[in-house]
């Protein structure tokens, strides 16, 4: 059994099965193909893919909390693990942009007047960097209570500053405060496929309760680093994460849960979902010791940044080559082995799901490949 202080191999499964998930939903044979579980709520609400990303913060804050402790442990000075995070957000940050814009020129969609600024890995980055400061500074009463201001604070912005021409506390796509500040900042820099133009998911507003989020995982990491067993971590880890959910279905009564927004709702039914796994991951393989069946997830999760951006980088190259058949239908290569080899297997729906397996596979055996030679990208 894990001591708790060591490396949790419970912490790498559940971050590889996270990627997993990642790719899984991302990357559909078929876009107009997809069972409604593996879609994104399209405003409010919440499907299994709404989990995904906010569980992967909350890991980020996990990690976090025993990657810094321990390096403070061996003598690690604290201006020196600011200048480390400094870089590995910025880092985050690129990889960010080049995912956005790959493959550049050589997409004919690509343009610099609307390449899109926020995205995944820069959220991730900043909110490492900022909640990692927080950890070398402040307590963890602090901490916890930073992040249920940031919570109450963003609930009210939401609700009570009136945006231009729409008032207050719209909660649509188009007139929410979120939509009028990214619009305002960054223009046509947002993601295009935002239910409303000028509005992004990423957006700067909604980095607010993300933190939270990722807090919510440091503080995790706290009690997973005590000296308390195994069951005890366990039984208050499903008991504080159903407490968590709960509050949050309550929260939903008065501001919806909304992964685009991120609401405050939204972040705490999400922490309550982490932690529940968490603590399910870390009975079975940690305390249990039941660790063969998580092996797969536990590789993903070793090179999980690095397995991220190659899934993202492969899946808008094999978009971008395209070519015009002799019907005059241009084709892309995504879609020719889709047509080719999966539609003609199973329903359309099905084959659009085979795809997606197929590609998590052929991600696997990347990682399988960097675990098998001992190659850790630490980003």
């Amino acid at each position: 059994m894990n001591d708790g202080r060591n490396r949790l191999d419970s912490l790498d499964a559940f971050r590889g099965a996270t990627i997993a998930a990642m790719i899984l939903v991302n990357d559909p044979g078929s876009e107009d193909h997809i069972y409604a579980l593996l879609r994104h709520a399209s405003w409010h609400g919440w499907t299994f893919t709404d989990t995904i990303f906010p569980s992967f913060l909350f890991i980020v804050g996990v990690a976090m909390a025993f990657s810094l402790a321990r390096r403070m442990e061996e003598g690690a000075d604290k201006p020196g693990l600011i200048g480390h995070m400094v870089r590995r957000a910025a880092i985050l940050f690129a990889l960010g942009l080049v995912v956005n814009g790959f493959p550049f020129w050589l997409n004919p969609d690509f343009s610099l007047s609307t390449f899109r600024i926020p995205g995944v890995l820069q959220r991730i980055g900043i909110c490492y960097l900022i909640t990692g400061v927080m950890f070398l500074y402040c307590t963890k009463r602090i901490q916890a209570l930073v992040g249920l201001f940031l919570l109450a604070v963003y609930w009210l912005l939401v609700k009570r500053v009136p945006v231009p021409g729409y008032g207050p506390g719209v909660l649509e796509p188009t007139g929410n405060l979120l939509w009028y500040i990214d619009s305002t900042v960054f223009g046509p820099h947002t993601w295009i496929y935002a239910p409303a133009q000028g509005f992004d998911p990423e957006g700067i507003l909604s980095t607010l309760p993300s933190i939270a989020t990722t807090l919510m995982g440091i503080l995790a990491g706290y009690w997973l680093r005590s000296e308390r067993s195994g069951g005890t971590k366990t039984l208050w880890m499903l008991m504080v994460g159903g407490g968590m959910l709960l509050a949050g279905l309550v929260m939903n009564q008065w501001l919806p849960i909304n992964k685009n927004m991120w609401t405050s709702s939204f972040a705490v039914f999400m922490g309550g979902w982490s932690l529940s796994l968490l603590g399910v991951f870390y009975w079975i393989i940690d305390v249990n010791g039941s660790r063969a069946w998580a092996k797969p997830f536990v590789i993903f999760g070793l090179n999980a940044i690095a397995v991220y951006v190659v899934a993202e980088l492969l899946w808008s190259a094999i978009w971008a080559i395209s070519w015009t058949g002799a019907d005059g239908i241009v084709l892309t290569f995504q879609e020719f082995i889709f047509n080719k080899i999966f539609s003609p297997l199973a329903s359309q729906i099905n084959a659009s799901l085979l795809f997606s397996l197929s590609y998590v596979a052929i991600l696997f055996l990347f990682a399988w490949l960097l675990y098998r030679r001992r190659w850790f990208i630490r980003i």
